[in-house]
């Protein structure tokens, strides 16, 4: 063997896992092209050596044989290979004349989850977004966390300005809707939640869970919630109630910066706990039990996740799990809920500190139903009747990226078919799947391991400040382009351009309008600099890079090109492996603030309005058949990992949960098929009898059904699994933030005999 060959010698290299919200950083050992072990990176800076099977399924990704590498076109009905060249030749002939005759919101975009994890998409789609205007813009932010970033935004003043615990000093953590021992936390980026949670308990403290269903996290917890589905929000209604009337309230130093007190407790009188105990299905005396242990904590902190969100009433739970965290005086105070302090991108470090515009809303509705735009995006469940209607503003052509919107969206069959009749589809995804299936071209981007990786989203929402960034542990092949060229080019195609536009100039190009709004932002640490000057600091970097290196040194730890030059640049973290460590949170107010205001705007009037909404469901009658909730695997992350062997193998996971009476009554045992019907559809799936999910509530995961012809996933196609967005329903949604419905949903069951 000769250990002088790159592909005979063995070495480490250093990754940051890009697939969940924890960030873990990954130690590889590698051998020339080969991965041969992935662990922990003990000396991360932040995860410090914490990894979940997903990090290690890294290797399983790279190696996939079904992972496309070439890009793939459509001729005579079937997707086959071509060169890079040929598919944007065909991208060029397909769409540019749709685009000509109809207008460019003839062309839909839907951006998906994995997006978030991805540096270069998640940077360059704003180019793309900048570039060319559709009204037609959607992602997967409707079926997930859009009620939590609208109640934000009116709150704070940005979409991202979302308090997370401070786990690592709270004495008293309660939690809705989460389950953090399976997701590794959901805009509360926090590796190793179970080690964090049993320090928390070992200095004395307390964690409880409210959910229906004892969750990995509430197995764990000090005490568990068990409340009906989609009515988070008159709980927490009813815990500010009690808080009001019984003068708990206590605003500490948030109160110098708050307005609106009065309205909220003049809005929440109405739920006191006896009122709401039916409905909720938690006695009152639990509700003021949670209110007082809330108010007596020494510390503690309010957190609700995807089963507060998606439901009716998102935005308003939303919205409510930051009124009480101001009410009990926990709000950006350590052990509190706090608001973390990004090295780079972030919205509320950007500008005049303290003020700003606030977010914008309901600024132009939907063609067909006339649903509310929410932070420039449409509610992804318009999207099949917007494909199907015709008429001005149809859509004819979609692009997706890094999405699976006909697996994982409301009333996923109708998408489906929906996406049959588009004239032209696009999508930029590395595997043949449910949705890129329906493509008329599918481009693939790299392997993760062959692209620098900085997170831009997660240090936003971290249980501590850090900055680090990952090389490449791989040069890609030769002529492969990374994602950011392959969204340039098709930029470049948009503008019309043509197919071999100059990805390099559009770069440029793009960079130079970053450079620009800095040097003219007021609040920025750039203000007043010559653009040339700070361009030609940055010169020699391209793509991704130039955009991280920028955003780092005009950021608040960044050397601010030279006027600050113990400051954090991208050649600092790169002689960093294992990141840079900024520090424990800290008190943020008001300079975090971007309200019109310049104050905590605790009361806005849409929020107060809705609650007159929630206080109508109090006169509706009780549900007395079953209710349908999602829940996720530490395995599994929505419906792009399902196809790694290391994450696959182990018992089945896609299972109807049923509580033992439930079953009793219906007749039905452990392994039997249960058919589950809903208004739109109706699915069979496995039975698992538990006393681990509430009476009359009922579970399946959700990301399955991995058993759709054309697809090329072999691995998911064994266990394909049952598609639980068949049962959601495409018109349930919140009407703030235009989330679809996902908890709560009414179903029937019944015993699934074979024809």
């Amino acid at each position: 063997m000769d250990l002088n060959r790159p592909d005979e010698r063995e070495d480490t290299r250093y990754r940051i896992c890009p697939i969940c919200e924890a960030t873990c950083g990954l130690e590889l050992r590698v051998k020339g092209r080969e991965v041969l072990s992935i662990r922990g990176d003990d000396a991360d800076v932040f995860s410090g050596g914490f990894v979940c099977p997903k990090g290690v399924a890294l290797r399983d990704l790279d190696a996939d044989p079904d992972r496309l590498r070439t890009p793939l076109v459509r001729r005579d009905g079937q997707l086959v290979e071509a060169s890079w060249d040929e598919a944007f030749e065909e991208i060029q002939r397909g769409l540019m004349p749709l685009l000509a005759e109809h207008g460019n919101d003839a062309l839909g975009i839907y951006v998906g989850n994995p997006s978030a994890h991805n540096t270069a998409t998640l940077l360059y789609m704003q180019v793309l977004f900048a570039s060319f205007m559709t009204r037609n813009r959607y992602s997967a932010s409707t079926v997930d966390q859009y009620p939590k970033q609208v109640a934000c935004g009116l709150l704070f003043g940005t979409s991202l300005s979302v308090p997370v615990p401070d786990i690592d000093r709270t004495e008293y953590l309660l939690m809705l809707g989460a389950n953090p021992m399976a997701s590794n936390g959901s805009l509360f980026t926090a590796p190793d939640f179970r080690g964090r949670a049993r320090r928390l308990r070992e200095r004395g403290g307390k964690l409880v869970v409210v959910d229906p269903r004892r969750s990995e996290t509430a197995r764990i917890a000090d005490r568990h919630v068990a409340l009906r589905p989609g009515t988070d929000a008159l709980l927490l209604a009813a815990i500010a109630q009690v808080l009001f009337a019984e003068g708990r309230v206590r605003l500490g130093a948030a109160a110098e910066w708050t307005e609106g007190l009065e309205v909220v407790e003049e809005a929440v009188a109405r739920f006191t706990p006896e009122r709401v105990a039916p409905h909720c299905g938690v006695p009152a005396e639990v509700v003021r039990e949670l209110a007082r242990e809330l108010a007596e904590a020494e510390s503690a902190a309010v957190y609700g996740r995807i089963g507060t969100t998606t439901t009716a009433f998102g935005t308003t739970a939303s919205w409510l799990v930051d009124v009480l965290n101001v009410l009990t005086g926990n709000l950006d105070r350590p052990g509190g809920a706090m608001f973390p302090q990004a090295a780079a991108f972030a919205s509320n470090t950007q500008g005049e500190p303290g003020r700003g515009r606030g977010i914008g809303l309901h600024r132009h509705r939907s063609r067909v139903r006339g649903a509310p735009e929410v932070l420039g995006e449409f509610p992804v469940a318009c999207l099949a009747e917007e494909i199907e209607t015709a008429g001005e503003g149809q859509i004819r052509a979609l692009l997706t990226v890094a999405g699976n919107p006909a697996l994982s969206t409301p009333n996923s069959r109708r998408l489906s078919k929906a996406l049959d009749s588009l004239d032209f589809m696009l999508s930029i995804d590395f595997y043949l799947n449910e949705t890129t299936r329906h493509a008329n071209v599918v481009l693939p981007g790299p392997s993760p391991l062959e692209q620098s990786h900085y997170d831009v989203v997660f240090p936003q929402l971290s249980v501590r400040n850090w900055a680090r960034y990952s090389p490449p542990v791989f040069e890609p092949p030769p002529g492969r382009p990374g994602e950011w060229e392959i969204i340039l080019r098709l930029v470049g195609v948009l503008i019309g351009q043509g197919p071999k536009a100059d990805v390099s100039a559009l770069d440029d190009l793009a960079i130079a309008f970053q450079v620009k709004a800095a040097v003219e932002s007021r609040g920025s640490t750039l203000h007043g600099r010559d653009p040339e000057e700070i361009r030609a600091a940055i010169g020699t970097r391209r793509g991704p890079e130039r955009m991280v290196d920028l955003a780092l040194r005009s950021g608040p730890y960044g050397d601010h090109f030279g006027a600050r030059p113990e400051g954090i640049t991208l050649a600092s973290l790169e002689a960093t492996p294992h990141g840079i460590d900024l520090g424990a949170l800290e008190p943020r107010l008001p300079e975090v603030l971007r309200t019109p205001s310049g104050r905590i705007e605790l009361a806005p009037p849409m929020l107060v309005e809705d609650l007159d909404r929630l206080e109508a469901s109090l006169a509706e009658p009780t549900a007395t058949g079953l209710l349908l909730v999602g829940r996720r695997h530490v395995r599994s992350n929505n419906s792009w990992m399902h196809n790694l062997p290391t994450l696959a193998k182990g018992p089945v996971r896609c299972t109807l949960l049923l509580h033992p009476t439930d079953a009793e009554r219906l007749g039905l045992a452990d392994g039997d098929a249960a058919r589950i019907q809903s208004r739109v559809g109706s699915v069979v799936a496995p039975v698992e009898v538990t006393d681990a999910i509430r009476p009359g509530v009922v579970s399946l995961p959700h990301g399955w059904g991995h058993d759709e012809p054309g697809t090329r996933m072999r691995v998911a196609a064994e266990r394909p699994g049952t598609n639980s967005n068949v049962l959601a329903d495409e018109l349930a949604l919140d009407p703030l933030s235009g989330t679809s419905v996902l908890n709560g949903i009414p179903v029937s069951v019944e015993a699934h005999v074979d024809a």
